[in-house]
């Protein structure tokens, strides 16, 4: 193990998790979390690699920690947020049919997450299916990169409530750790024919009630369980750490994509595989 890896894994005597931890962990989240490339993968990852221990106050601690990603697209897109608040009392017709859209995506996840949680978290959150899942979102993101690219269609006002749902199923997909909500929600907003930058935009839209859902349902669930192994320290510095390196991805994503391909989040994840199951293999992990 590195000296840097080292200093990040010694928490401070009776803290099972230092603030140089949570740091790390909050920009990983916030880095990820809207990128192509599994936030949940990373941060498990992440997690054996600078020592925190493995539990269900580390599963909470991962997801809630989401929150600065969510302040952070709320406030990058605060002018369809409050669209969307004017279609609920009736005064933005288009803000009320995009909201009615996010909730058809949100559904189909929603119930999968709730009827699966248990089995997916004993059966996959684990470091090869992650490298597994990383492996086969590079290779299909590689494949189809030219067809991607600059791709063409429905601008997001023009989705339907279908395309919606067809989103909403893509995205259950990413219940596997390492697969990507973001890559689901894109490549099922490409499949239901938005053009690339509306599939990104649904994406980070879709990802404040998605995130929202799953990081209250955790704090309810193992949030004082989180609370007493941590404290408030850690959380606050994950959340903080989580919201700027969210708000400087988000930025960048939209700019590259503007000139360039999903291709480079494909040799990013056939990398990170390679990587831990390199790592797997030799016995450093």
């Amino acid at each position: 193990m590195s000296p840097a890896v080292e200093a990040l894994a010694a928490a401070p005597p009776g803290e099972q998790m230092s603030l140089l931890q949570a740091l790390a962990l909050g920009l990983v989240e916030g880095i990820t979390e809207y990128l192509p490339v599994s936030s949940t993968g990373h941060l498990l990852i992440t997690q054996r690699l600078i020592g925190v221990p493995e539990g269900p106050a580390a599963s909470a601690y991962a997801v809630a920690i989401q929150g600065g990603a969510i302040l952070a697209v709320l406030g990058l897109y605060r002018a369809r947020v409050v669209d969307m608040v004017q279609g609920l009392v009736g005064r933005s017709p288009g803000g009320r049919k995009l909201l009615l859209l996010l909730i058809a995506a949100f559904v189909p996840a929603a119930v999968a997450g709730l009827t699966l949680d248990d089995p997916i978290e004993e059966l996959l959150f684990g470091p090869w299916p992650i490298v597994a899942a990383w492996a086969g979102g590079g290779l299909l993101l590689l494949a189809f990169a030219k067809q991607i690219k600059g791709r063409q269609g429905l601008a997001l006002e023009q989705l339907s409530l279908r395309g919606a749902a067809l989103i909403g199923l893509c995205q259950c997909a990413a219940l596997w750790p390492g697969t990507s909500r973001s890559l689901a929600c894109i490549l099922g907003g490409l499949l239901a024919g938005l053009s690339l930058p509306a599939a990104v935009e649904f994406s980070f839209l879709l990802g404040l009630l998605t995130l929202g859902a799953a990081t209250g349902y955790k704090a309810l669930d193992d949030g004082p369980l989180m609370l007493e192994a941590y404290g408030w320290g850690p959380i606050l510095v994950g959340v903080l750490a989580a919201w700027a390196s969210a708000v400087a991805s988000v930025r960048w994503m939209v700019g590259w994509l503007n000139t360039r391909g999903l291709g480079v989040f494909g040799v990013w994840r056939l990398l990170g595989a390679a990587l831990v199951a390199g790592l797997l293999l030799t016995g450093r992990m």
